[in-house]
């Protein structure tokens, strides 16, 4: 690929990342943080009563690879499921492995492609969706016992 690692596309996701803060009352919390670089997302979120995402906040401390996946997956979050999260949070991870060559598992990801070349930053990457997912999956838990 000859695209650039860091586009105008990236950078302006980056500077815009939706539901950019934490909430108050969250159901539940999760922190994420990357070994390789210490990118950190703490997601808080809430789910309705059909085990949906209804509410999210975010804190994500990333560089602009994980900030603008942290912006395209806020995009698109609500009214998800865990399930549908945890799906999309593992496609995530095997896009970036190199399985499958369309990163059709969520809109917008196409702007991430030229990243897969570069390992060191699939951690960063992958903060955002894997917070989100564990954090749901634990307030539909919650909720549900």
């Amino acid at each position: 690929m000859n695209a650039p690692l860091y586009n105008s596309g990236i950078l302006r996701l980056a500077a815009s990342i939706p539901h950019h803060r934490r909430l108050s009352d969250p159901q539940a919390s999760v922190e994420k943080r990357s070994p390789t670089c210490g990118s950190r997302v703490i997601a808080d979120v809430c789910v309705d009563a059909e085990d949906r995402l209804a509410d999210l906040g975010l804190e994500v401390r990333a560089c602009a690879l994980g900030q603008a996946s942290a912006s395209l997956m806020a995009s698109h979050a609500l009214g998800k499921t865990a399930g549908e999260l945890a799906v999309a949070r593992d496609r995530l991870a095997a896009w970036l492995a190199g399985q499958g060559d369309v990163p059709d598992f969520w809109p917008g990801f196409e702007i991430i492609a030229p990243a897969r070349a570069y390992p060191a930053r699939h951690a960063s990457i992958r903060l955002g969706f894997e917070a989100v997912a564990e954090a749901a999956a634990i307030a539909v838990e919650r909720r549900n016992s």
